[in-house]
């Protein structure tokens, strides 16, 4: 699944174990063997998917850029923002802690459609690889309205995200 975007909702228990791997490598294994099969195959409401969304969404909720730290708080953080925990170029893994987490879920209900809209066009074309397009900003802005419940169902819960996408092509 290259260039998909996924968001699971994971407990503290499953973070310290994703931490506690020494190399990037056991991290991504146990992402893809463990998170990824348990959530997906008997948690459905613990995951919520981006498709190829995430880096108009992410670019959009910040300043148009591609970048870990751009962007303000907390709508940096829905996508690449939070701590990074995996340092190869192939994955991104983004964590968010339950507190940003909360902050997070209180502030995407309050995007509008015209706003995020506005923000896409605004994204440098000469930096984004896709057109900007409004059938693309639809795809866009379903993907992002898919993820509301998710995030408010991990801040009630008080989980942690976990933002995780393959960068290989």
């Amino acid at each position: 699944m290259s260039c998909l975007g996924v968001l699971f909702s994971i407990d503290e228990k499953t973070v310290f174990k994703l931490k506690s791997f020494k190399s990037d490598k056991d991290r991504l294994q146990f992402l893809q063997e463990e998170i990824e099969e348990e959530l997906m195959s008997n948690h459905p409401e613990r995951f919520s998917e981006f498709d190829k969304s995430w880096n108009a969404l992410h670019r959009s909720l910040t300043d148009g850029k591609f970048d870990w730290t751009n962007g303000t708080f907390p709508l940096n953080h829905v996508i690449m923002g939070g701590e990074q925990i995996y340092h190869e170029d192939d994955y991104i893994m983004s964590l968010k802690n339950p507190e940003q987490v909360n902050q997070i879920a209180e502030a995407i209900i309050t995007v509008t459609e015209e706003q995020l809209r506005t923000a896409y066009y605004n994204i440098d074309s000469d930096e984004y690889v896709f057109k900007l397009t409004n059938e693309y900003f639809e795809y866009t802005w379903t993907w992002f309205q898919n993820s509301l419940e998710f995030w408010k169902k991990a801040a009630t819960e008080k989980r942690y995200v976990l933002f995780a996408v393959n960068q290989m092509h």
